[in-house]
C-alpha cells in the first residue's frame, strides 16, 4: 500500500527547513559572540534563537508526519536546508556560491524529486 503525502506536510517540512538553516546561522553567529562559559552560551540570544529555530524544526516534523506523508518523500525535503544555508551565506558572509556548488543542488533537488516519485 503506498502511503500519500499531503501537501500541507510538503509545506511544513520545507518551513522546517527554512528554520534549520536559520538555526545553523543563528549558532554561527552566536559562536562567535559573548563569553565562551557555559552561562555565557545559555544566555546568548543568537544561540537561544538557534535553539527556538531547531525546536520549530521539530514540531513542524511531528506536525509534518500527523498529516500525512511517507517519510522516504517528506524527509528528503529537508535536505533543502543544505541549500537555503548556502544563501543565507551568501547574503550573510559573502560566502560565493560556485558551479560546482550549484551542481550538487541541483543534484540534490532531483534526488528529492525522485525519492517522490519512487514512493
Amino acid at each position: 500500500m503506498q502511503e500519500t503525502t499531503h501537501p500541507l506536510s510538503v509545506l511544513m517540512i520545507l518551513a522546517a527547513s527554512l528554520c534549520g538553516a536559520a538555526g545553523s546561522f543563528l549558532y554561527k553567529t552566536g559562536a562567535s559572540n559573548g563569553p565562551a562559559s557555559l552561562l555565557g552560551h545559555l544566555t546568548n540570544p543568537r544561540l537561544l534563537g538557534g535553539v527556538a529555530c531547531y525546536t520549530a524544526v521539530m514540531v513542524l516534523f511531528v506536525a509534518a508526519f500527523r498529516k500525512g506523508g511517507a517519510l522516504s518523500v517528506l524527509y528528503p525535503i529537508y535536505a533543502t536546508t543544505f541549500i537555503f544555508s548556502a544563501a543565507i551565506s551568501l547574503l550573510a558572509f559573502g560566502t560565493p556560491i560556485r558551479p560546482i556548488n550549484l551542481t550538487g543542488m541541483t543534484l540534490l533537488v532531483s534526488g528529492i524529486y525522485l525519492m517522490g516519485k519512487t514512493s
